[in-house]
């Protein structure tokens, strides 16, 4: 086994808690959930609506992939964190279809939670492979 690799990533958001941006082992790369920060400080302001938020998250996300030399293409398995289950499953979806190649869809989990950090309606954490 190779040793672990703890990433933090300039450009991307702070953590809102003792976490890294992420852990790498064995050329597995596992992203932190991200919140939909528009800045790095982790209390700049969310967007409003859900097709935003979800926007924003992605954008976080792959900065901390490009921080770790990865894409999109290298992400296998999702989990996505809704507030609002119900009113934002649908619009949520159709953002997140938009970074995804409809033949090269990750494994992903959707779940309904009652709160997330600080206020926001979505996060999202990947799991990502090395090539």
């Amino acid at each position: 086994m190779s040793a672990l690799l703890f990433h933090m990533v300039p450009g991307a958001p702070d953590p809102v808690a003792p976490f890294s941006h992420a852990v790498e082992a064995d050329g597995w790369v596992f992203l932190t959930g991200q919140m939909p920060f528009t800045g790095t400080d982790n209390d700049s302001c969310y967007p409003e609506s859900i097709e935003d938020q979800t926007h924003q998250v992605m954008a976080n996300l792959a900065a901390v992939l490009r921080g770790c030399r990865l894409g999109l293409e290298n992400v296998v398995a999702v989990r996505i964190y809704l507030r609002h289950f119900d009113d934002d499953y649908a619009r949520m979806n159709a953002v997140y279809a938009s970074y995804f190649d409809p033949g090269r869809l990750p494994a992903r989990t959707c779940i309904g939670v009652t709160a997330l950090a600080l206020g926001a309606r979505i996060e999202i954490d990947f799991i990502a492979r090395r090539p």
